[in-house]
């Protein structure tokens, strides 16, 4: 098709990969404030904050209202929050 093409397809590919990234991040955020806190925004001031945060960053509307309504099926999903400790080789002395 030509060099063009190449690099508005890479372009794209690109821009789509980061996007997704930061879609996911917010509906697993989402996701997870809602299930501990509830789904009423006017409720939970921190799902308030983090949807207006993610409209902010352009997240679409869709990504958000599926991630509030997978809070309230109760899917089998359950993202939880985890620390981990870990040590390198200087630090064990």
């Amino acid at each position: 098709m030509g060099r063009a093409f190449q690099n508005r397809k890479e372009s794209m590919a690109k821009t789509a990969g980061a996007k997704t990234k930061v879609y996911s991040k917010y509906g697993k955020e989402i996701y997870v404030c809602a299930k501990n806190g509830g789904i009423d925004p006017d409720g939970n001031l921190s799902l308030r904050r983090l949807i207006e945060s993610a409209k902010k960053d352009q997240v679409p509307t869709h990504v958000i209202e599926r991630a509030i309504e997978k809070a309230k099926g109760g899917a089998g999903e359950d993202y939880t929050r985890a620390t981990y400790e870990g040590f390198g080789p200087a630090a064990a002395q």
